[in-house]
């Protein structure tokens, strides 16, 4: 069989094809279009052992399903909620330095006055707790009339709290037994101590009176079996922050307390 004289045109135009290919390749690459640069690697991805996708971008490439949700949803939420919470543990890290100053400054004023075992500190989402249990009582029982003691002490608390731009909390406490005279349950009790310190603090320590509160809580939350130490109030200095931010400040306070670094990637993946 005779061989035919224009095979060789087969293979320059298979050539000429190729060239163009390249031609048109190397022309694409001379101009960059980040969008269609994204699509041409997720479909690159999907190609490589991704499911086949019936979703079809305006560049025209195919995309799978999972991988546009991941691409457009999941990874840039994660990047998202990640920068948001580090904003929000930067905010709670400073929060909690202003509270730790706080207290610092009325430590200092307490021992100067030698009342540093009158009270006792506690922090939390709400904010910081001055708690008057110390070793002496603030009140006598059955009544709601401030101590000498307890005044000096709200004495001291105010020139430290009146300045700032915060709210106050001063909640009062009664011990397990029904008062016998002038109040019917400890709730009016515990109300009318929490109003007497009040009235120190605002009265005489001149804290602004629209950004301070009385509560009353009852006996329904007694710290000791001795019932002395259950007569107490509670001066809170609350936080200003978001709900978010607040949630941070025991995991601060807890890794501050044992000497430990915050680790960002455990926080968030324990608020997520």
């Amino acid at each position: 069989m005779r061989d035919n004289p224009d095979r060789w045109m087969a293979s320059y135009m298979d050539v000429v094809t190729v060239l163009m290919c390249l031609f048109i390749v190397l022309y694409a690459m001379s101009t960059v279009d980040e969008e269609r640069y994204e699509a041409l690697r997720l479909s690159l991805a999907t190609g490589f052992g991704r499911e086949e996708s019936d979703l079809v971008e305006d560049s025209g490439l195919l995309i799978s399903e999972e991988l546009a949700y991941d691409h457009d949803t999941t990874i840039f939420d994660d990047i998202e909620d990640s920068d948001e919470f580090e904003d929000d543990l930067m905010l709670a890290q400073q929060e909690y330095d202003d509270l730790m100053e706080l207290k610092r400054q009325l430590r200092s004023r307490l021992l100067d006055a030698y009342h540093e075992e009158s009270v006792e500190f506690t922090l939390d989402e709400q904010g910081l707790h001055v708690h008057l249990i110390g070793a002496e009582t603030f009140f006598d029982p059955y009544e709601s009339k401030l101590s000498a003691d307890g005044a000096e002490i709200m004495g001291i608390i105010a020139p430290v709290i009146a300045p700032t731009e915060r709210f106050f909390e001063v909640g009062g406490h009664a011990d397990q037994r029904q008062p016998l005279h002038t109040y019917a349950t400890n709730w009016e009790l515990s109300s009318a101590r929490a109003t007497s310190a009040l009235r120190e603090l605002v009265e005489e320590g001149e804290v602004n009176p629209t950004r301070i509160v009385s509560v009353g809580y009852g006996h329904e939350h007694p710290i000791s079996d001795d019932l002395w130490r259950n007569r107490r109030v509670d001066v809170s200095i609350l936080s200003d922050q978001p709900d978010r931010v607040r949630e941070l400040l025991p995991q601060i306070r807890d890794a501050a307390q044992a000497g430990e670094e915050l680790d960002l990637g455990s926080l968030l993946e324990a608020s997520n």
